[in-house]
């Protein structure tokens, strides 16, 4: 009787398990189903001027933050490397503000494979990221682009944490609805502000990769790469003014009084009335002698059709230092490159026939679409400094490299090579020039953990408009780190 009930116990848990196995294997090939219909869902099939001959996917929408929360949904275009897309890595790119769209930016003017152009035409990029990498263009926070949320009250209670947690919400939503890239190389990417955004949010994936297990929210995080990076206040603003000095911009006289009387400013100390009213002018004056030419790229037109483009409805593109926001000439700064692409963009985007491709604007937004939020309230957090965050990911072996385009005086060279000599690090490879064929692409220089900063010769702001076969090459060889390549130390 005893083998009996052996045997009937043994029958039952194995059938248990069993049931479990399958239901198990149910449940994955479910979901598995339900991700393939989301992404097929979201693929644009009919987007208005899209070149043809195309042969890669992409794919736009939305994904909402939390399963249980679904007021807040972030917009995302995507894009297939061009060959062997499930060989190549996965590659996030975030521009800054903070509240400036990636898309409008990143995607559409600087490096995606489909650019903007008059009239609403498309023309292919021929140094087009994507051939090289996935590419993931993303707008964050809500508020910015089409990314929106249903309560009022979450734009008045954004920063940089809130950015940062909620990109990495939508990273592990999107990686449910394209399960495939999950186990790819996944690095990010940005410039300007997202030099706080980028360094933030590949911290909060190495803080929660620790305590993730494989199957579920680890994310393969192997570097990140920022271009004319917002790194850190003190630094960025020294460099800003030595560099309009060393560029002829404002005079011997001029940059002395800064010295003189705003440095103090930069370091938070007291200082009395009068020396602070001095350091105002000093910086309205050094303002002003940007107001005629482009601060993002100096040699550079800038856009004068100003039917589309005013100086008063100018777009704030940054969060400038401590130093300059009581100057509201900061915010006209002119912006213009090619010198009108961002109207051309912004253009392109309002049109329904557009949205409607891209599976945009599913709520009839109360606002237009622009390049740069108009409705985000305030920005309630931005440190000082990013410099512990970079140096804590580098000691934890991420690959991390920023380069910096050498006609931009908004976040000028002078203030990166300032801002990584503050970090104190041994330099491994001293300064030289790197090569893209015949031509010098820019200077190099490699320090201790493998931090890189490389310039790009004849580069604004965004890197990518100006220089886009240089741009391509540093991409390129950046994720190339298990071949060990480094920038060509020579002309071929």
């Amino acid at each position: 009787m005893a083998v009996v009930w052996k045997t009937v116990i043994i029958c039952y848990f194995s059938l248990w398990s069993a049931l479990q196995v399958c239901t198990t294997t149910a449940a994955a090939e479910r979901s598995k189903f339900t991700a393939e219909a989301e992404a097929e869902a979201d693929r644009v099939k009919n987007l208005p001027g899209e070149p043809k001959g195309v042969s890669f996917a992409h794919y736009a929408g939305y994904v909402k933050l939390t399963p249980h929360n679904n007021h807040k949904a972030l917009f995302y275009w995507f894009f297939h490397a061009q060959q062997n897309s499930h060989q190549k890595p996965l590659v996030l790119w975030l521009n800054g503000g903070p509240g400036c769209s990636s898309i409008a930016y990143g995607a559409a003017q600087e490096l995606g494979p489909f650019l903007v152009r008059e009239n609403g035409t498309l023309i292919l990029n021929k140094y087009s990221w994507n051939k090289v990498a996935n590419m993931l263009f993303l707008e964050a926070p809500v508020g910015v682009g089409f990314s929106y949320t249903n309560k009022s009250n979450d734009l008045n209670e954004l920063g940089d944490r809130v950015t940062a947690e909620d990109s990495y919400a939508f990273l592990n939503g999107w990686f449910q609805r394209f399960p495939a890239f999950k186990s790819h190389d996944f690095y990010i990417a940005g410039e300007s502000y997202a030099g706080h955004y980028v360094p933030q949010l590949a911290d909060l994936i190495y803080k929660r990769n620790k305590g993730a297990g494989k199957e579920n929210s680890f994310i393969n995080l192997k570097g990140f790469m920022i271009g004319n990076a917002v790194i850190n206040d003190e630094t960025d603003s020294n460099g800003i003014f030595d560099y309009a000095w060393s560029h002829a911009i404002i005079s011997d006289q001029l940059h002395q009084s800064i010295i003189k009387d705003c440095n103090n400013n930069n370091n938070n100390n007291k200082q009395d009335n009068q020396t602070v009213l001095k350091c105002a002018t000093h910086v309205r004056n050094f303002l002003q002698a940007y107001s005629d030419i482009d601060i993002y790229s100096i040699y550079t037109p800038i856009c004068i059709n100003t039917n589309n483009n005013p100086p008063s409805s100018r777009p704030k593109l940054h969060v400038a230092p401590r130093l300059f926001t009581q100057h509201e000439l900061w915010d006209r700064v002119p912006a213009g490159y090619d010198p009108c692409t961002e109207n051309y963009a912004v253009k392109f985007f309002n049109r329904k026939d557009v949205q409607k491709a891209l599976h945009a604007n599913v709520t009839n937004l109360s606002y237009p679409y622009s390049s740069c939020s108009g409705v985000i309230g305030r920005w309630n957090d931005s440190p000082d400094t990013v410099i512990p965050v970079i140096r804590r990911l580098l000691n934890a072996g991420l690959r991390i490299w920023i380069y910096s385009g050498d006609t931009d005086g908004r976040v000028p060279v002078t203030s990166s090579r300032y801002s990584i000599k503050k970090m104190g690090l041994k330099v491994v490879e001293e300064w030289r020039a790197w090569f893209e064929k015949d031509q010098v692409g820019g200077w190099v220089e490699v320090y201790e953990g493998g931090l890189t900063l490389a310039t790009v010769r004849g580069a604004g702001h965004q890197v990518p408009v100006l220089a886009p076969i240089q741009s391509l090459s540093l991409f390129t060889h950046f994720l190339n780190h298990n071949h060990n390549t480094t920038l060509p130390p020579s002309r071929f």
